[in-house]
């Protein structure tokens, strides 16, 4: 009797074909700002939905819900950045040209009072809500200066140890500020006013800009090498490094996404995802448009927003000025929106 014949199936899986990843943000619109010079910091106010620019002189809102240019903050010599004290309904601008502090009314814009501060050029300026008090981290002086911001008055000084960029507070008591000439972190007691710790960024390089997602405890640290730093401020260590573009200035996390992204004068913007408290990655590089180095989130809508200009060309390099910067274009300065 024959054998049955007995036929074999096998089935072929062909790979899935992948389609591209959309880039996890993109341009929405430009708003257009008056007059000439250039810019450093942007903050949002979440509450009352307004954008602060700061534009070396001055300070421009933006209305936000409309997306137009609603007051001026003027008088704000070498104005670097902005920060909030809702509670008072008052802001306060780092001044860093006159070594001062602006005090403002949130609701009307006008000046309530200016303050000197304790050490030259204050740059970033944040408030701290444990604390309740406002500091600025002040470049050449290499120190921080605490205010009161109900009075308006100096309440101490605390050296660094090298020039201060971006700083945060961690809602627990505790600060982190980058130093940019050591490529360090310092943590400090925003109450005792006493630095807690130091550690060093290696690889990383000149940071500047610095995020943190206060719910997992890591901060995002940008440098100047193209690199990104996620430290563990607990145990005082760099958990992992990422490139990024030319030209950072500017950090910025939303916790929405898990998303920490560094703002690139290049013209781009890196975007990070945390996977995990200990697992990150690129997920794209957005772009922007060139000298959009700085950053600013709206937690409310999760929108992102950057500044940038045109440029004329550069001057010939002269023994005073090798690398001339290349003028601005009157009247080309824009806030750069981007949504995901």
């Amino acid at each position: 009797m024959a054998r049955p014949v007995v036929l074999t199936l096998v089935l072929l899986t062909l790979p899935a074909i992948a389609h591209p990843q959309q880039p996890p943000y993109h341009v929405v619109g430009r708003i257009s700002l008056a007059g000439e010079g250039g810019w450093d910091y942007l903050t949002v106010d979440t509450a009352a939905h307004r954008l602060y620019v700061s534009r070396g002189t001055h300070v421009a809102v933006i209305d936000l819900d409309r997306d137009s240019v609603i007051g001026d903050i003027p008088n704000t010599l070498g104005v670097h950045g902005v920060a909030f004290v809702r509670e008072l309904n008052r802001g306060f601008t780092s001044n860093g040209r006159d070594t001062t502090v602006t005090v403002f009314n949130l609701t009307t814009l006008a000046p309530v009072a200016v303050v000197k501060v304790t050490g030259a050029n204050p740059d970033a300026i944040t408030y701290d809500p444990v604390s309740r008090r406002v500091f600025t981290f002040n470049g050449r002086g290499a120190n921080l200066t605490a205010l009161d911001p109900q009075s308006g008055t100096v309440v101490g000084t605390l050296e660094l140890g090298g020039k201060p960029e971006n700083a945060v507070s961690d809602g627990r008591g505790r600060m982190y500020v980058n130093i940019e000439d050591k490529s360090e972190i310092v943590a400090f007691d925003p109450r005792a006013l006493k630095v807690q710790a130091r550690w060093s960024l290696a690889p990383c390089e000149e940071p500047s800009g610095l995020a943190m997602d206060r719910k997992t405890r890591r901060l995002f640290a940008v440098c100047s090498n193209e690199l990104m730093a996620v430290v563990d401020p607990d145990r005082g260590r760099v958990l992992a490094t990422l490139p990024i573009g030319r030209g950072t200035d500017g950090a910025a996390f939303d916790p929405a996404g898990a998303l920490a992204v560094s703002s690139n004068g290049e013209g781009s913007m890196t975007v990070v995802h945390e996977i995990s408290p200990d697992s990150f990655v690129v997920v794209g590089t957005v772009p922007t448009q060139r000298g959009a180095r700085t950053i600013a989130l709206d937690e409310r809508t999760h929108r992102l927003y950057t500044i940038a200009a045109q440029y004329g060309e550069a001057p010939a390099p002269t023994a005073e000025q090798p690398r001339p910067r290349p003028p601005v274009i009157p009247g080309s300065v824009v806030v750069v929106i981007l949504e995901r």
